[in-house]
């Protein structure tokens, strides 16, 4: 940093004291474009109100002046293996391989993140279920949020129970085709894809696609801003969020002074492009307030 410093002053003498300001404040200022959280039926227990989510979602934000307030939120999970269970009632209707729930859990707070101005990807395990009816399920029921701006699928349970693959990598033309079904819900809708492994993603298709890395286990904070720089550049231009706060991770980032903010501030500035900083719910009430 004191060598780039340097070097910035030196420019400053040639340039213009405008233009090496510029640059500084560019090494200062990371291009984190969403901050923010992931939420799950397993994560966090007892589950949060929609309150306390905005107060963890607007103190991501707050980390990281001019992001976007933004959720990971998923609305669908692995169920029986080979079923992706919604979280919301059936209404009478039967699709292969998805399962409901009888109550409606997410309006109240999709309506919450309206009023606040938080932005929310809608996310599915899918296990064997077919990815249209998902998407359209999902989607239809609440696209009419405004807060809603796009669809997640996480691609380690994509068919994962199908043996002996362990699930089905995602082809240029799976990808275009998920994409293309988002967006006749909406132009502006983005598709996010995650996984740990960059082999699982579309070889070559990058299109309008958000790219989210969720690996884990690493042994320190280097190995994984490391691992994360190696994404970034692979998926360069697209945006690429992270999500982090592991609790596999735990010994090493809970010696991290404000973890979320020091651990996203590392990543973003090896990352080329826009990024996302998604804290998981697992240690949310370890790190961030949600009164």
């Amino acid at each position: 940093m004191r060598s780039r410093l340097a070097l910035l002053v030196l420019c400053g003498t040639l340039i213009g004291a405008a233009a090496a300001a510029e640059a500084i404040a560019l090494e200062k200022s990371p291009l984190v474009k969403y901050a923010g959280v992931r939420s799950s039926a397993y994560g966090i227990k007892p589950f949060p109100e929609p309150q306390e989510w905005i107060k963890a979602v607007s103190t991501m934000g707050d980390y990281f002046p001019g992001s976007t307030p933004c959720a990971v939120w998923i609305v669908g999970h692995l169920s029986r293996a080979r079923a992706c269970k919604l979280d919301f009632p059936a209404e009478g209707r039967s699709f292969p391989n998805v399962a409901f729930l009888d109550v409606e859990k997410h309006e109240r707070f999709l309506s919450a993140f309206d009023a606040a101005g938080v932005k929310v990807f809608l996310q599915v395990e899918p296990a064997n279920a077919d990815m249209k009816t998902l998407i359209d399920l999902v989607l239809g029921r609440y696209k009419s949020h405004p807060c809603v701006i796009g669809f997640g699928v996480d691609v380690e349970w994509n068919k994962e129970a199908d043996f002996p693959k362990r699930g089905e990598k995602i082809s240029d033309d799976v990808a275009r085709q998920w994409e293309a079904w988002v967006k006749t819900h909406d132009p502006k809708y983005r598709l996010f894809i995650k996984h740990w492994d960059p082999l699982w993603m579309p070889p070559h298709y990058r299109g309008d696609i958000v790219f989210v890395d969720d690996s884990q286990i690493f042994k320190s904070f280097d190995e994984m801003a490391a691992e994360f720089e190696t994404w970034g550049k692979l998926f360069y231009p697209n945006p690429v969020l992270f999500q982090i706060g592991y609790n596999s991770d735990k010994p090493w980032w809970a010696k991290i002074e404000v973890a979320p903010r020091t651990m996203g501030e590392g990543i973003a500035r090896r990352i080329a492009q826009d990024c996302g900083i998604i804290w998981v719910d697992f240690s949310l009430r370890d790190v961030l307030p949600l009164k």
